[in-house]
């Protein structure tokens, strides 16, 4: 088995980067939505709101966990892009990192399908709807409530991935001293876990534009059709142009209120998320968050 497994060795560094991501994402969805299946096919039976906020926190954890050692676990368009801002990782990996990010969203929304399948047949009586009281795309990905403006969409998920990245940033920051070993990932976790409990109400707090798009691919394909770009007023974009607008915000305030101004010494400290491009373990991340419109 050693020597099958040395054989499937892949040892160009930027598909094992991928490849990581990709399972990374996977396992934050494959908890996270599946958390949301469960509530929505048992009608609060089997869990409530509070379980799918934890479901998408201990898949975040367990995400980071699995892929910070070879990529940093970004699991987030948002965060890749903000870190290229910053000069810490390479813009050429930037669209690599995407696809699989939003490749591993897709294939976890798949499976939870799969696994979900006579539940949601069940549940929904056979229709496949995106709105109304048995609509099942919203295990998925995110929808507007009812009362929610684009306008306000938009703030929304940039106030939520703004407070993301500040807090990442600022785990990872080693100006504050270092953390356990770790410990790094639990808290990310703990960060998105606030967030859901503080703002989920409005749309679920995708954060994240692999986390929605790769899952509303999904039901796309899988039956729910064009519907799922329809609904809420072409809801669709707002979870992948505003995580990114917010993760940009958030980096600059905690870059310009907090960083700059840590005192240097002749031993250089290293920056926050530097590790991320020599493949260390901090803390960089990603998304979530439970379908807003019905139980979460």
């Amino acid at each position: 088995m050693e020597k099958l497994l040395k054989k499937c060795q892949i040892r160009n560094k930027l598909v094992r980067e991928c490849l990581a991501e990709c399972l990374g994402v996977y396992i934050l969805i494959l908890f996270g939505c599946g958390s949301v299946a469960q509530v929505t096919t048992s009608q609060d039976k089997k869990g409530q709101y509070l379980s799918i906020n934890l479901g998408f926190a201990l898949g975040v954890t367990f995400g980071v966990f699995a892929s910070r050692g070879v990529s940093g676990a970004h699991l987030n368009p948002a965060v890749s892009l903000s870190l290229c801002f910053l000069g810490r990782h390479p813009w050429i990996k930037l669209p690599f990192y995407v696809f699989f990010q939003v490749l591993g969203a897709f294939l976890a929304a798949a499976t939870v399908g799969l696994q979900y399948y006579d539940a949601i047949q069940a549940y929904s009586g056979g229709k496949l709807t995106v709105t109304g009281p048995t609509a099942t795309a919203g295990i998925f990905s995110t929808y507007p409530a009812d009362y929610l403006s684009v306008w306000g969409g938009v703030m929304d998920q940039v106030i939520g991935t703004a407070a993301l990245l500040l807090c990442v940033l600022a785990l990872g920051d080693q100006g504050h001293g270092p953390l356990p070993d770790g410990l790094q990932p639990i808290l990310v976790g703990g960060v998105v876990l606030v967030i859901g409990i503080s703002m989920g109400s409005n749309s679920g707090y995708a954060l994240n534009p692999a986390r929605d798009l790769g899952p509303r691919l999904f039901t796309f394909i899988a039956g729910w059709g064009v519907e799922v770009f329809r609904a809420g007023g072409g809801w669709w974009w707002v979870p992948i142009v505003a995580p990114c607008v917010g993760a940009l915000l958030g980096t600059l305030i905690y870059e310009l209120m907090i960083e700059v101004h840590h005192p240097t010494s002749s031993s250089e400290q290293q920056s926050p998320g530097q590790g991320v491009i020599e493949g260390k373990p901090v803390l960089e991340l990603e998304g979530v968050e439970p379908d807003s419109g019905k139980t979460t």
